[in-house]
Parts: C-alpha cells; structure tokens; sequence
C-alpha cells in the first residue's frame, strides 16, 4: 500500500517478514543448487522480480486461516502462502507478455529485461518472451513444490488443492475472456463483470482466504462467508485498477497509464463510457483507444471523454457498492472480532487505494 492508503492494523502485515524470508531462502537454495546450465540466473531474476510485491493474496491466505481458527504455530499456513506468491508471480509474468507491458512494479518487465541480454542466435524479442514464458513456469512449479510439501492432515490437504485448482482455472478461464474482448469495444457489462470476476475477485480475494481456511478444516459456512465477503471486495479491487489504470499516477502504480489504452482493453470505464456519450464522442473513442502509438495528448483527451460521460462516477458507484456489500457480509460472518476487524480495514486499503 501507499503512504496514502487507509492503515491496517499491523497484524496484517506482520507474517510479510516471514514470507518474504521463506521465498528469499527457497529461491536462493534453488540457485546455489542449480543442476542445469544458466538455471542460476534466471532463478535469481524471479527472486529479483518476487520483491516489491504488495503480498495481498498469500496474506489474505493466512488471515483465512486465523479467521477459521487457526492459531498456534503459522508455518504451514506461512508456507501454502509463499506457494500462492509464487503462483502469482507466474500469473503476472505471463499477463505482462499477453499484455505487450514494459514495467511492472516501476521496473522494466521480466520479457523486457530478458531481451535486455538476449542470446545471439536469436532476436531479442523471442528470447524475451521465450525466456518470461519458461520463468513464469518455473516459478508455478515451485509454487507446487512448496503447495504439496506443506504438512497438513489428509482432508485438510484435498480441500486445499480443490481451492488451488479452482483459483487457477479461473483465472485462466477470466483471462481468456479478456484476450477475447481486447479490441471489442462492444463489450456488454455482463461479459465485463465476468471478466473482472473470473480473472481478478476470485482470484485475489476469496480463494487465496479459502486456502488458508481450508488448512485450518473450515467449514461450509466459514467458506460462504468467504465468498461473500471476497466476491465483492474483489470486484472493487479490479474496478479501482480500472480507474488507477488510466487516471493513477504511474509512479505510485509502478505501470504506465497508457498501457490499457493502447491495447484497446474495454475495461469498466470504457463500457460505461460507451454506453452513455453520443455517436461522435463513441466514434472519437473508437478511433483513440487500441491504438498502439497513442501519446500523453491522445490519452488526456480519453480520461476527458471518461470524465465528461459520466464513466468514472458510474465506475466509483460501482466501487463504492460492493465496498458496502463486502463490509456488511462481515456483520453475520462467523469469524473472530480481531479477524473482522482486520478485514474491515482490508476492505478500506483495497477500495481506497492510490497503487
């Protein structure tokens, strides 16, 4: 989070030293012990690109597991949550070459900065891209490595890996909807929010708390609370990227503002936009978004047009409801006060983010 965000309580914060620690360690361990040529270095460039991450997801793992009761020694839940960083930072890589990205976290991205050393037999660019695609295995691998070598009793472990699967199918299944519908400005809201659900609420929130709560043998009801609390206060989080994506400052989000302009991704703001201005404004944004060579005028010109239709205040609306569906499953949620109370305040950094 910013120095501007909204503050949690530190025991949100407090196991980051910890995972952090495990994966700083683990990933040094593999590059010291690297059986083939040059495995080395591209273990340490995924150990390089791991730092600097917000960790949301594996701590949102380990607050699932306290918030099912889980207490006493944190190892295990410690460990499926550095699993789920690993998992991520494969999905990040590989969404940075989907996406044509150049930075990520306020550094060039890992198929840039692998075309930065490319080998002579080959272009830079399928080096880079051959080489991120290879790493982001990598790094999934490892995340089931430390994933089915964390101790845990037998039906704890068969929930767990039905929660891993379905994070990972979903994501890719919201994946391939938005490479689907990049370029279609015609998006209907409907395919939008299925996109946004599928690759993102889910994935970020609910099953990363699943996780956890499923090591710690929750129940039918702990999981429903889960979702309820998850499913929206994920959607706000991708609809907040939205808006960051295109009206953040690029160095609080560590991303270029021009990035989902130019590859023409009809986001949030862009459907509602569409939806409401004239045909002239509709054709001008059309004609803007999707091109590759957009400059710093062409994009002041879109946030204009996203501003004036009325898209942005559709879009906070949109945020600010299921901010207020996400805090209200919490009164009814049968986790602990201090775990409700952490999660309120997760609920308002997420939401009320600058990065």
């Amino acid at each position: 989070m910013s120095a501007e965000s909204p503050v949690i309580e530190p025991e949100f914060f407090a196991p980051r030293t910890a995972i952090d620690d495990l994966l700083f360690e683990f990933l040094t361990e593999k590059a010291q012990n690297a059986p083939v040529p040059h495995q080395s270095v591209l273990t340490l460039m995924l150990r390089d690109f791991i730092s600097g991450g917000k960790r949301i997801r594996p701590l949102l793992c380990v607050t699932g597991w306290i918030a099912a009761g889980g207490r006493g020694d944190a190892a295990r839940a410690l460990r499926l949550a550095a699993s789920i960083e690993l998992a991520h930072t494969c999905a990040l890589i590989h969404d940075d070459i989907m996406d044509a990205s150049d930075s990520r976290r306020g550094r060039p991205t890992v198929h840039r900065a692998l075309a930065d050393r490319h080998h002579a037999s080959w272009t830079a660019q399928q080096y880079g891209v051959g080489g991120a695609i290879l790493l982001g295995d990598l790094a999934l691998v490892w995340s089931d490595e430390l994933l089915h070598t964390t101790p845990m009793p037998d039906a704890h472990r068969t929930a767990v890996l039905r929660c891993v699967d379905r994070a990972r199918s979903e994501l890719i299944a919201g994946q391939h909807l938005d490479l689907l519908t990049t370029g279609e400005l015609h998006t209907s809201v409907e395919t939008m929010m299925s996109i946004i659900r599928y690759k993102t609420a889910k994935y970020t929130i609910e099953r990363p708390m699943q996780v956890g709560g499923a090591l710690a043998g929750a129940g039918p009801e702990v999981m429903r609370a889960y979702t309820d609390y998850g499913v929206p206060l994920g959607e706000a989080f991708q609809l907040r990227d939205d808006v960051l994506g295109v009206f953040g400052e690029p160095d609080r989000t560590g991303k270029s503002r021009l990035d989902d302009l130019r590859e023409g991704k009809c986001t949030s703001l862009v459907v509602h936009a569409l939806r409401a201005c004239g045909p002239g404004e509709a054709s001008r944004l059309r004609e803007l978004i999707g091109d590759p060579e957009l400059g710093e005028r062409e994009a002041a010109e879109i946030r204009d047009l996203l501003t004036g239709t009325g898209a942005r205040t559709a879009v906070e609306q949109m945020i600010e409801a299921r901010y207020r569906q996400a805090l209200d499953s919490l009164d009814s949620a049968p986790f602990p006060p201090h775990a409700i109370r952490t999660l309120r305040d997760v609920a308002e950094a997420v939401v009320h983010r600058t990065s």
